[in-house]
């Protein structure tokens, strides 16, 4: 799993930009998980997505930079916060691949009210940004003594991360949701991730075994990003067999 492969271009948009945002300072935590764990997970009409013989799960954090309607509309103070999601990877029949979230956490309630009303599974945290010292991570603590995260990574911003778990877990270009019973799948697109191998600094998570997930021992992939520019397109409704 060490040999170098390109990254995927991503495919256009077949509509108007319904939403443009920034995702910076991303931190990639993934552990190997079994595929009938993840099935458990799936929405109708999709499957886990198996890399290596596994499915995989990933803890994220990254901040939202100017988010907002259309291209180049930021929403003012509501556009900006830090989230972190865990997530699991999804294959259409298609083959079409995307991202399941299990959770996300968020530290604007306007965001996190809206974005549940349409079916995402955001949660409303304190989350804030670890950037000191030479570290990126972040931090989550859920309202009402709910679960919560700390952790931080030091990048090698001298090497560059290319390997095919790593494309593998970076190269999704949409994410699979459900609303009103039905399944869709919601497309992106942006320029390939610059990564970077990290190491972990520290890591103290409850968010994965929150979401139903059990790991252990350290994370087999750790990669830091400075960050792409996203776009997201109109949904479609997944078709079941």
């Amino acid at each position: 799993m060490s040999d170098a492969i390109a990254w995927p271009a991503a495919p256009p948009l077949v509509s108007w930009p319904i939403m443009d945002q920034a995702w910076l300072d991303a931190v990639f935590l993934h552990w190997r998980i079994p595929v009938e764990t993840a099935a458990g997970f799936m929405l109708p009409g999709t499957e886990p997505d198996v890399f290596d013989g596994d499915a995989w799960v990933g803890l994220i954090g990254f901040r939202m930079v100017g988010a907002g309607i259309g291209s180049g509309m930021p929403v003012p103070y509501f556009g900006s916060f830090s989230e972190i999601n865990v997530r699991l990877y999804s294959r259409e029949p298609d083959g079409t691949r995307g991202v399941v979230f299990l959770t996300l956490d968020a530290s604007r309630l306007a965001v996190v009210l809206v974005a549940r009303a349409a079916g995402i599974p955001y949660v409303w945290s304190r989350c804030a940004p670890v950037t000191d010292q030479g570290r990126a991570g972040y931090t989550v603590r859920r309202f009402r003594g709910g679960a919560s995260s700390s952790f931080a990574v030091r990048p090698n911003r001298a090497v560059i991360a290319n390997d095919p778990l790593t494309i593998n877990v970076t190269a999704r270009f949409g994410l699979h949701s459900q609303l009103a019973g039905r399944t869709l799948f919601i497309p992106n697109t942006h320029a390939p991730w610059p990564l970077h191998p990290a190491t972990i600094d520290y890591l103290d998570d409850g968010l994965v075994s929150a979401a139903g997930i059990t790991v252990t021992g350290p994370p087999e992939s750790v990669l830091y990003s400075p960050g792409v520019q996203t776009q997201f397109g109109k949904p479609r409704v997944i078709r079941r067999g």
